[in-house]
């Protein structure tokens, strides 16, 4: 690939940078969990103590924010791969972004019903992900359009 080949800042490489970010993010949670992280820093009204103490703060008997924390860092890794020169318009790596972020968007979608409606609490770090998770189904719908396009314009080219 030629720089004039090179894309530039792809819609993957915002995904890394977001999944990096919300990653730790949902580390911090997990360790607070397990009682390494000390106070948990949040809102004077204690949302995120009370979204992650309810029974919503599990699944399957598996911290939510440990999943988030395995989450994201798969993500943040196949986004990565998919950053380098010669994968950076390989359309598996879009699959599998797809394949990650989709059901994980739908997983946000249920714990933020759960914290806003059943609990009737905000949690500041729980909104990290949640905005994180949803730019992040942006971004890889922006990136499906820009590989789909790319592989198009190759296809006539060498038609």
């Amino acid at each position: 690939m030629t720089n004039s080949d090179s894309p530039g800042f792809t819609p993957r490489h915002w995904i890394a940078l977001t999944a990096l970010i919300a990653g730790l993010v949902a580390a911090y949670l997990h360790l607070w969990k397990l009682g390494y992280m000390g106070p948990l820093v949040c809102t004077a009204n204690h949302g995120c103590e009370i979204a992650m103490t309810s029974q919503w703060g599990t699944f399957l008997g598996v911290d939510v924010a440990l999943i988030g924390t395995v989450g994201y860092t798969l993500i943040l890794i196949t986004a990565m791969i998919g950053s380098q020169p010669a994968r950076i318009n390989d359309r598996r790596i879009t699959a599998i972004l797809m394949a990650l972020i989709i059901p994980a968007f739908v997983f946000t979608l249920r714990l933020k019903y759960y914290e806003f409606f059943v609990l009737r609490t905000f949690c500041p770090w729980c909104a990290i992900s949640a905005v994180t998770i949803t730019t992040h189904l942006i971004a890889v719908g922006l990136d499906w359009r820009r590989v789909e396009g790319r592989g198009s314009r190759v296809e006539a080219l060498s038609s």
